[in-house]
């Protein structure tokens, strides 16, 4: 997950790539037009092609976390967040 992180954090930095502070609701798909716009960017690439390599199960978790980092659920939601991304 760490390497996945610091991809994320690189392609983050790069110019004309913005990502809206407060999405609607967390499964609101706004990270997946905003990376369909970059599809052709090496680190994008790079993290997708990692991200599809997950199971399914580290995928959740992964979509989980990334939703208590962001502040949609806290550290004590931990279970609904997983369960919210279990359903997406």
């Amino acid at each position: 997950m760490q390497f996945i992180i610091e991809r994320a954090r690189g392609f983050h930095v790069k110019e004309g790539v913005t990502i809206p502070e407060e999405p609607l609701s967390p499964g609101d798909d706004w990270a997946r037009q905003l990376l369909d716009d970059h599809g052709d960017d090496p680190t994008y690439q790079e993290i997708k092609t990692t991200i599809d390599d997950l199971e399914p199960d580290q995928q959740v978790t992964l979509v989980a976390l990334m939703w208590v980092g962001r502040g949609d659920y806290s550290s004590d939601e931990w279970e609904a967040a997983m369960e919210t991304a279990q359903d997406s």
